[in-house]
């Protein structure tokens, strides 16, 4: 079973595997959106993003690297 939008934590876990030089709190939604549709174990459909969304998987992000 694939990651979709709404599993912001995992998707952060993976975003900081795959990212681990990046500083999240600065990186834009245009990115961020490229990158989470470009994990390995995202499955979900590219229109179903807003920033909302991307907000909660940056945040979750933010955390994580704490």
């Amino acid at each position: 079973m694939g990651l979709k939008w709404t599993d912001s934590f995992n998707i952060a876990i993976e975003l900081d595997e795959a990212h681990p030089d990046v500083d999240p709190s600065h990186v834009n939604f245009v990115d961020l959106n490229k990158w989470v549709m470009a994990l390995p174990d995202f499955d979900d459909d590219p229109k179903h993003t807003g920033e909302r969304i991307l907000e909660a998987i940056q945040m979750a992000w933010i955390e994580e690297r704490e």
